[in-house]
């Protein structure tokens, strides 16, 4: 795999995050808006901010998103070759009242042993300040996991809050993407973004992957809803991993490749 930004890997390790601008084309972020269209259709009780990994275990664009080549080449300089998927997530803020995400760490609220884990955020859109881009706080990283509080003090996307203690908002950065532009962060990393009250939309995509060695702490009998193994060898006894979801016309989204995507 060719080294895709040099100091990439030092950054993160630095500051707890990374930007990779241009990381997708402009077609590819076309089709994601189109899916964000799509699955709201279908689902006319959720609100676009929580269009979860639940909703992705029969979707074949939104596998093949998450496993295009060049989001893995990203994701592999932190976790390794053996690549699995633990969860993705649309946090799609319409215009005008697009709910906040408020201050938190994302490790937090996974059931994953051990905690190694990366996210990568896909600017489906535009991510900028007026229209509530993730803003984060650089070297929070090697704090520890707090426990995150409900929180309804105001609408927001999780419900809950980290204490404000742990929380210097001076230091905030934000993390400013054109769409098809990914940022990179750590689960234990401080970050949340604000409202949109702008007349622009502000979608982004959030990818958690997991090397093949995190188990994904579930309790029943089959796998996570978002559990896929995407690249490299699947570690024997850790997860069970759903199979890749078959295209049918008429039932899916359809995409480019769509043709062929059964053959795959």
């Amino acid at each position: 795999m060719a080294d895709i930004k040099t100091g990439a890997v030092e950054q993160y390790n630095r500051d707890g995050y990374v930007l990779f601008p241009n990381a997708l084309d402009v077609e590819l972020m076309d089709e994601a808006s189109s899916h964000v269209a799509w699955l709201l259709a279908r689902n006319p009780g959720l609100r676009p901010e929580h269009l979860g990994h639940t909703l992705m275990t029969e979707d074949p664009f939104w596998v093949r998103l998450v496993s295009d080549n060049r989001l893995l080449d990203i994701a592999q300089q932190f976790i390794g070759p053996d690549i699995a998927l633990f969860a993705s997530h649309y946090i799609c803020k319409p215009p005008h009242d697009g709910q906040p995400v408020l201050w938190h760490q994302d490790g937090s609220y996974w059931p994953l042993q051990p905690m190694e884990v990366i996210t990568l955020w896909l600017a489906v859109d535009d991510s900028l300040p007026e229209n509530g881009c993730m803003r984060l706080i650089p070297g929070t990283q090697n704090m520890a996991l707090q426990e995150m509080k409900p929180d309804k003090s105001k609408p927001n996307v999780l419900s809950s809050s980290m204490d404000s203690a742990f929380v210097d908002e001076s230091r905030a950065i934000d993390c400013v993407l054109e769409r098809g532009g990914v940022s990179v962060h750590h689960p234990n990393v401080i970050h949340g973004s604000e409202a949109n009250h702008s007349a622009r939309r502000r979608c982004g995509l959030t990818i958690r992957y997991i090397p093949a060695t995190t188990k994904i702490l579930v309790r029943n009998d089959g796998p996570w809803p978002s559990a896929f193994m995407l690249r490299g060898v699947e570690t024997p006894g850790v997860n069970s991993y759903n199979p890749r979801p078959r295209y049918l016309e008429g039932v899916h989204m359809p995409f480019r490749g769509c043709e062929t995507w059964n053959l795959g």
